[in-house]
């Protein structure tokens, strides 16, 4: 499944929900361009996925047809089928290498992100003898996640561990800079 198809489940969801009144609500909802939702429910209106009516005070109203139900069920399926692939591979990966770093005498990791992939690499590590002691996320600190408080990374200093697990969905230089890149793992 690619960022296209993704995109157009997410504008069908959308405008299944009934609630959107907007291209640009649509936009902001979904964190994509006005210019690319316009071009998007043209297409689906051109597919019959929808169909676009225009109610008082220069309004548009976009409605689901069977036709676009239809598509919006097949992309649900393939989306879960993409998912689910995903999820098993990231299982996969991440038990090996918590395996490699046990083999490598890591006792003591902590993870930083407090993300998807963090919630997929715990699941994984219980499966090996390493023992997550803290998740630090700047964005997220004073929360839980996975049972733990969330600490920012400022108090990275103050604890103990053999390996940092990088699980953030972006880059933090910052970091990159301040910690060695030996005790490092970047999750790709």
């Amino acid at each position: 499944m690619n960022n296209q198809e993704i995109n157009i489940l997410k504008i069908l969801e959308e405008i299944g929900n009934e609630e959107v009144s907007s291209q640009r609500e649509i936009a902001k909802k979904l964190n994509i361009s006005l210019g690319l939702v316009n071009s998007f429910l043209k297409r689906l209106a051109r597919k019959g996925y929808l169909k676009i009516t225009t109610i008082p005070s220069n309004r548009v109203k976009y409605l689901l047809t069977p036709r676009g139900a239809a598509e919006k069920t097949r992309l649900t399926y393939a989306y879960i089928q993409y998912s689910y692939h995903f999820y098993k591979d990231a299982r996969i990966k991440l038990k090996r290498l918590f395996s490699e770093l046990s083999e490598q005498n890591v006792k003591q990791i902590v993870f930083y992100g407090a993300t998807d992939l963090a919630e997929i690499a715990f699941l994984s590590l219980h499966e090996t003898p390493v023992q997550l002691v803290a998740i630090f996320d700047a964005d997220k600190s004073g929360s839980f996640f996975l049972g733990l408080k969330i600490e920012h990374p400022e108090r990275l200093p103050e604890f103990s561990y053999d390996r940092l697990i990088y699980t953030n969905e972006k880059p933090d230089d910052e970091l990159f800079k301040k910690i060695n890149r030996e005790k490092m793992v970047l999750i790709r």
